[in-house]
């Protein structure tokens, strides 16, 4: 499975110029690509709809957060969308291929597995950046 370059470039620019706070991607003809752009103004609620019902997605979110000490920090979660309503075929694709991808993107701190929204509920990503 290949990986698109623009798939490392946008990850680099939200990892160190946080130009996006999502970026969603999909895999097309045998190659990862960028399916969506979150812009910084977006929050948790716009990346959560991002993801399609019934398709798989990698994705990328940048999580604000402010620690018990009063701390802003923010940490990277990788996110692997595999809904129970995709496909069989695409779930497997999708599976086989999440560790190489996720080894391109240098930089992130806790991964999810997610079928069903209730799995990446806000308050699962608030309790995982702790």
């Amino acid at each position: 499975m290949a990986v698109h370059d623009d798939c490392k470039l946008k990850f680099l620019e939200l990892k160190a110029k946080r130009n996006y706070r999502f970026i969603t991607f999909k895999i097309e003809s045998q190659q990862v690509v960028i399916d969506k752009l979150g812009s910084p103004e977006e929050d948790y609620n716009d990346f959560a709809a991002s993801l399609p019902a019934d398709e798989c997605r990698y994705a990328v979110f940048d999580f604000d957060f402010i620690t018990d000490e009063n701390c802003q920090k923010s940490k990277i979660f990788f996110i692997a969308w595999s809904p129970d309503t995709s496909k069989v075929r695409m779930k497997m694709v999708y599976a086989s291929s999440k560790d190489r991808f996720k080894r391109e993107l240098d930089g992130i701190q806790v991964e999810l597995q997610a079928t069903d929204p209730s799995e990446m509920s806000f308050d699962i990503i608030k309790a995982r950046a702790f």
